[in-house]
């Protein structure tokens, strides 16, 4: 690793200002990587910590969080969500940070009746303020196999792909007055919980307990990010990583395509369009161009 941050860009210079990332690439291993934090014995680990499990029951659901913290990077996670009546459950995997000004970038993915599909549901808190959904249905099963779920998140946007397709871009807005989160650092976490008051129909379909347990699978965890550490001094890279996909300028020419079939034809709610909701306007990153 470099000692140093040669090169001044936003992300240099932000790690600068906290004095205190090192920048890693790894692969997955949950006893590593993670901590089994709520849930008694409803999350495990097994294969040796190549896969994790989380379990809801009538009792309790279940959750994880990442041991590090980030700022800046690409994370990777593959997710089988809840399989058949998933109804009134929702499995959370997002990146956030503490406390009441607190930044967000979520993936909850809300279950519903046996052979009607997921929606997935996106948002961007910033400084402890959300309300910036986006929702999605999705052009798979995403209970049959493995999918990956990924997050890019530079000083100048956040990308969310699903297998590798841009679905949705928060460009930095700073410049209009729209807070962006780039200064705290962020934990990975997930859980799996019921919410049959708001995530099915709005409620009207309630979780069927004689389903239970309900199971999501994970595996192939990857951050190649920046690791907070207080008794780190420089963002140090490698020349190898330097030039990894989280690095570079946005979509190009070909994501930029994929980005507006699945905007076109699978996005089921957009806050930017919501008139009924702003009804003074939409907030001011919504007038922006998207990519």
């Amino acid at each position: 690793m470099g000692s140093s941050c040669n090169v001044v860009s936003m992300a240099l210079l932000a790690c600068l200002m906290l004095n205190s990332l090192v920048f890693v690439a790894h692969g997955g291993d949950f006893y590593q990587d993670f901590d089994l934090t709520w849930g008694d014995n409803r999350g495990k680990i097994f294969n040796g910590g190549k896969l994790l499990s989380l379990s809801l029951d009538r009792v309790s659901g279940s959750g994880f969080q990442s041991k590090k913290e980030y700022l800046f990077g690409r994370i990777d996670m593959q997710l089988k969500l809840v399989a058949g009546n998933s109804a009134g459950t929702v499995t959370a995997y997002y990146l956030s940070s503490q406390g009441p000004t607190h930044d967000e970038i979520d993936f909850e993915f809300l279950g519903n009746l046996s052979g009607d599909p997921y929606i997935l549901h996106t948002n961007v808190f910033t400084q402890g303020k959300g309300n910036r959904e986006q929702q999605f249905y999705l052009w798979f099963d995403p209970t049959r196999n493995f999918h990956t779920y990924s997050i890019i998140w530079k000083p100048q946007h956040i990308i969310f792909l699903v297998d590798n397709i841009p679905i949705r871009v928060f460009k930095n807005a700073e410049s209009i007055g729209v807070p962006f989160p780039k200064s705290q650092p962020m934990r990975i976490y997930s859980s799996l919980w019921n919410a049959d008051d708001w995530a099915t129909r709005g409620g009207l379909v309630k979780t069927d307990w004689a389903k239970a347990p309900f199971t999501a699978y994970y595996r192939n965890f990857n951050a190649n990010a920046c690791v907070w550490s207080r008794t780190s001094s420089s963002c140090a890279k490698t020349n190898s990583v330097s030039a990894g996909a989280w690095e570079t300028n946005g979509l190009d020419a070909p994501g930029r395509r994929r980005l507006r079939w699945v905007q076109k034809y699978f996005m089921i709610y957009n806050y930017c369009t919501d008139l009924k909701r702003f009804p003074q306007g939409v907030p001011a990153e919504c007038k922006r161009p998207r990519f």
